[in-house]
C-alpha cells in the first residue's frame, strides 16, 4: 500500500479559462462557514405540510428544523417559494418579492428565518433570474406595449423570420422539449414578435443587457437580505447573457438538457467538452456576479451565491466562484460521474485543482430536485440522460436494494470529502426515485411538452415521508399529497429509522457529527493506493476512507486491522470491506 499526497495545482497560465492572478490562486484556505459547510436542500412543496392542504409551506418547515438540527445540517437552501402560477413548481415567478400563498406569508418567512438562526442554521433563498413567469407584471406589460419598446426590451422580443415573420427567430429548442420561441398576438389582433423561452412558454427570458433588468435584480437581493437570508442559489447560473445575434445552433445528441457535461468517459471520468451552445455560459454572466458580489458585501455575517452553472469542463466551472464572484459552484461532473472507482478518483481531483486553483473549495453534490435520486440512478444499467427522469416504461430500472446500498456508500464517501456538501431531502433517508407515478398524476412541464417521451423530475419530488403509518406518512395530518406517495415507504419513513441502528438516517447523522469533529470539510484528499482499481481510498485530517465501488469484496490491508471503525456505510465482518460498502478508520 502506497500514500500519494494530493499534488499542488497547476496554476493557470495565459489565456487559461479560469483567467486570475497567480496571489490569487494561491489563496486556498480560509475559515468562512461556506467553505465546509452542509446545506440541505428543502423542495418547500414536499417537504412539510401544516395546513393539510397536500402542498407543503413555509409554516411546515419551520415546525420540523428541529430534526433538521438533529440531522447537523449547517445551512437551508429553500427551493422557489415566490408568487407564482406554478406552471414550473414555482421556477415562474411572478412576484419575487413576495411569499405565494400555497407556501404562506412574509411574516411566515421571517418566523422561519428566527427560528432557523436561533438553531445557528443558515437560510439561503433560491433565486430564478434567467426568466420570469408571464404572470409577471412586466410581462403583461411588454404585451401590451409595441414592438421596440421600453417594455418589451426588457425581455427578449424579436421579429420572426420570412416575409410574414412566421417562422422563429433561430431554431433553438427548449430544455423542456419543443420550440424555445412563441409568436405573440400583438394588441390589435395580428400575428406579431416572438419572445424566448429558453424553458416552458410561460417563463420567458429576460434580456440581461438591459441596466433596468440589472437594476431591478440589485433591489430583489436586498429585499431578502434585510429580512436576513444568508445568501441565495441562482438558478440557471450560467445562462441570462446569450451571444450577439442569436445564432442558430443544434446541441449534439449527448449533451445534457441544461448543457454542461455532454460526455463524461464512465471508464476515466474525464470529461469531453462539447461547443459552448449561445445561451449557456456567456463570458457577460461573469460581470453580473462581480456586481452582485459587491450588493452581498453590503452586508455583514458571510453571505453566498452559490450558482447552478451546468458547464464543463470545471476548470471553466471554477470561474464562477473566482474571488470577486461567487462563493460556491454545485459540481454537476461529481453527480454525474458513476459508481466507478477510476472515474470518481479523477473527477476529486479535477475538482480540487480546479476550484483550489481559484481559492474556493469545492462543492459536491449527489441529488437535487432537477436529478433522479442517486439511490435509484446508481443503479441504473441504461444511460439516462439528465431530466429524462425515470417511469413504468423506462429500459434499465434500478434495482432497489442495489441502488441503496451505492447511494449509503457515495454519500458516506461523498461526506468525508474536503469543501462543501449540499443534501436533497429525503436522501437521508434512502428514499429512490418513484417510478410508478400515473400518468395523469404528473405534473412537470417536460412531460407536457415532450408527450409523455421524457418522464421528467416528478420522481424526485414526492413528499417526503416523516411517519410510518400515518396519513401521508406524516406529510401533514389529512393525507392530501399533491403527488401521490408509494404505497411501501413506511421503513422510510423517519420516526422508523430514528435510533434504529444501521439506518440511512443514523448513517447520515454519525456521518455528519465525525465530519464536524475531524473537520473534514477544512482538510484535504491524500491519496492511498494498493487496494485495486475497484477502490478509492484517502486520508483527511487523519481519518482513512476506503470505499468499494467494484462488485467483489476486497480485503483490508493488516496495517489498518488495528485502526478504528468511525463508519461504515453497511456490515463489515473482519477485514474484508464488501462490494459497494464505505468505511472510514481512525487510528
Amino acid at each position: 500500500m502506497t500514500i500519494t499526497s494530493d499534488a499542488t495545482p497547476e496554476l493557470p497560465g495565459e489565456g487559461s479559462v479560469t483567467d486570475i492572478a497567480p496571489e490569487q490562486a494561491l489563496t486556498t484556505t480560509g475559515d468562512e462557514w461556506w467553505r465546509s459547510a452542509v446545506i440541505y436542500q428543502i423542495y418547500p412543496r414536499s417537504f412539510a405540510d401544516a395546513n393539510g392542504d397536500g402542498m407543503g409551506d413555509l409554516p411546515g418547515i419551520t415546525s420540523r428544523l428541529d430534526s433538521l438540527t438533529d440531522l447537523g445540517v449547517d445551512a437551508i437552501w429553500l427551493s422557489p417559494f415566490f408568487t407564482s402560477p406554478q406552471k414550473d413548481a414555482g421556477y415562474d415567478v411572478a412576484d419575487y418579492c413576495d411569499v405565494d400563498p400555497l407556501f404562506g406569508t412574509l411574516d411566515d418567512f421571517d418566523r422561519l428565518v428566527a427560528e432557523a438562526h436561533a438553531r445557528s442554521i443558515r437560510i439561503i433563498v433560491d433565486l430564478v433570474p434567467n426568466h420570469s413567469s408571464s404572470e409577471h407584471e412586466w410581462f403583461k406589460q411588454a404585451l401590451a406595449a409595441a414592438p421596440g419598446s421600453p417594455e418589451r426590451a426588457r425581455y427578449l422580443f424579436r421579429d420572426g423570420k420570412g416575409a410574414d415573420g412566421s417562422e422563429a427567430p433561430n431554431n433553438w429548442e427548449s430544455v423542456f422539449g419543443g420550440p424555445a420561441w412563441t409568436r405573440v398576438t400583438e394588441p390589435d389582433g395580428t400575428p406579431g414578435q416572438w419572445y424566448l423561452h429558453l424553458f416552458d412558454q410561460s417563463q420567458p427570458d429576460f434580456d440581461w443587457t438591459n441596466d433596468e433588468v440589472r437594476e431591478r435584480f440589485r433591489d430583489i437581493l436586498r429585499f431578502w437580505l434585510d429580512r436576513g437570508a444568508d445568501g441565495f442559489r441562482v438558478d440557471v447560473a450560467h445562462g441570462m447573457i446569450k451571444e450577439t445575434g442569436l445564432p442558430d445552433y443544434t446541441p449534439p445528441a449527448e449533451g445534457g438538457s441544461m448543457g454542461g457535461a455532454g460526455g463524461i468517459d464512465p471508464e476515466t471520468g474525464e470529461q469531453v467538452e462539447i461547443p459552448t451552445a449561445p445561451y449557456w455560459g456567456q463570458e457577460g454572466v461573469h460581470e453580473i456576479y462581480r456586481d452582485w458580489h459587491k450588493v452581498l458585501d453590503e452586508y455583514e455575517g458571510e453571505r453566498v451565491l452559490c450558482a447552478e452553472a451546468w458547464v464543463d469542463p470545471l476548470s471553466k466551472m471554477a470561474k464562477w466562484v473566482r474571488p470577486d464572484e461567487m462563493q460556491q459552484a454545485f459540481n454537476f461532473p461529481y453527480l454525474e460521474t458513476p459508481w466507478n472507482a477510476p472515474a470518481l478518483r479523477v473527477v476529486i481531483d479535477e475538482s480540487l485543482a480546479a476550484f483550489g486553483a481559484v481559492g474556493a473549495p469545492s462543492t459536491w453534490v449527489l441529488s437535487n430536485h432537477d436529478v433522479v435520486r442517486h439511490a435509484s440512478r446508481l443503479a441504473l444499467t441504461v444511460e439516462n440522460p439528465q431530466g429524462a427522469g425515470v417511469g413504468p416504461k423506462t429500459p434499465g430500472k434500478p434495482v432497489r436494494e442495489v441502488g441503496l446500498r451505492r447511494a449509503r456508500a457515495a454519500s458516506a464517501l461523498m461526506l468525508a470529502l474536503p469543501g462543501g456538501a449540499y443534501i436533497y431531502q429525503g436522501e437521508e433517508l434512502g428514499l429512490p426515485e418513484v417510478i410508478d407515478l400515473p400518468d395523469e398524476a404528473r405534473q412537470d412541464p417536460t412531460w407536457f411538452r415532450t408527450n409523455g417521451e421524457r418522464y421528467g423530475r416528478d420522481g424526485c419530488r414526492v413528499p417526503i415521508p416523516w411517519q410510518a403509518g400515518a396519513p401521508a406518512y406524516g406529510f401533514n395530518e389529512t393525507g392530501a399529497s399533491w403527488l401521490p406517495q408509494p404505497d411501501d415507504w413506511d421503513d422510510y419513513a423517519r420516526d422508523r429509522q430514528e435510533g434504529t441502528p444501521g439506518s440511512t438516517l443514523e448513517l447520515y447523522r454519525l456521518a455528519l457529527q465525525l465530519r464536524r469533529a475531524h473537520q473534514l470539510g477544512l482538510g484535504g484528499v491524500t491519496w492511498i493506493d494498493g487496494f485495486g482499481d475497484d477502490v478509492v481510498a484517502f486520508s483527511n485530517n487523519g481519518v482513512t476512507v476506503i470505499a468499494n465501488a467494484g462488485e467483489t469484496a476486497v480485503e483490508l490491508p493488516a496495517d489498518l486491522l488495528d485502526a478504528e471503525v468511525l463508519l461504515a456505510s453497511g456490515t463489515i465482518e473482519g477485514a474484508i470491506l464488501p462490494a459497494d460498502t464505505t468505511v472510514w478508520l481512525a487510528r
